[in-house]
């Protein structure tokens, strides 16, 4: 039977603001000796993972029998479970561990590999991106939707560097060459989900990125697709769960964009 998605989704924007309190307040006095390096460019500190555990914590109350899928391992992996919690307690940590923004705590729930709750609160600017199954996309309150602009030449476009982007380096250097010549910007942030959001609410038109994980995109691929935008792989196909590439864009640059990206990321 299914839940009511809505109640469950304005549970966990109270609890993502919550745990947002616990991570500004960690802020104020974090320093750089408090980072454990999980591989080069991947980071990790105790702020992350307390986050993670407050989370898991509180969500395992919301729909007891999830599973979960999170970053920093601090709970046991799913087993098969129907519903399952897909989350990053901290999306943006190098930007964290630097003093720098923006920072994201992301939260998705999938029944069935299909994702029915969508949440992500940007810390440093307290806003709170959120969707869920058959509804439209909202931050704070008021509805968004993609932007407008509908040729490539026109669009602000975001992209992502990955922690392990050695393998496609020739090609990404060759995609940001393209974006920086032929677009009115590129810009990189340092947060796959803060990105997301924007693409949703027509900050920015669009985004692409390779190496990612479930907990990076879940949430903001629903947003996305709720506010009439469009999420591919950068074969046009939609395994980005699978082989974590992302392609996100409003309508009026989707085609073109994804187009541009296979022909680079052949």
């Amino acid at each position: 039977m299914h839940k009511n998605y809505q109640s469950i989704t304005e549970q966990v924007i109270s609890l993502a603001k919550e745990v947002a309190t616990y991570i500004n307040r960690e802020s104020l006095n974090f320093s750089l000796d408090k980072v454990e390096t999980k591989s080069k460019n991947d980071f990790v500190s105790y702020v992350d993972q307390e986050s993670e555990k407050l989370l898991v914590k509180a969500l395992r109350e919301i729909v007891p029998e999830a599973g979960f899928v999170t970053e920093e391992g601090t709970t046991a992996k799913a087993t098969g479970e129907d519903y399952l919690w897909i989350i990053d307690p901290l999306d943006g940590t190098t930007n964290f561990i630097h003093g720098s923004t923006p920072y994201a705590i992301s939260i998705a729930l999938s029944y069935k590999n299909e994702i029915v709750v969508g949440v992500i609160h940007e810390i440093t600017r307290a806003e709170t991106f959120y969707a869920w199954q058959g509804s439209k996309s909202y931050l704070d309150g008021a509805e968004i939707q993609v932007s407008k602009v509908d040729k490539l030449a026109d669009a602000l476009i975001v992209f992502g560097r990955p922690h392990h982007y050695m393998d496609r380096y020739p090609e990404l250097l060759a995609s940001v060459d393209y974006f920086m010549k032929n677009t009115h910007g590129l810009r990189l942030s340092g947060s796959a989900a803060v990105d997301l959001a924007y693409v949703a609410c027509g900050r920015y038109d669009g985004r692409y990125e390779f190496n990612l994980k479930p907990w990076d995109i879940a949430a903001g691929v629903l947003i996305i697709q709720n506010a009439a935008g469009f999420v591919c792989d950068f074969k046009g196909e939609n395994n980005h769960f699978e082989n974590g590439m992302v392609l996100a864009a409003n309508a009026g640059i989707f085609e073109e964009l994804k187009e541009k990206i296979g022909e680079i990321f052949k």
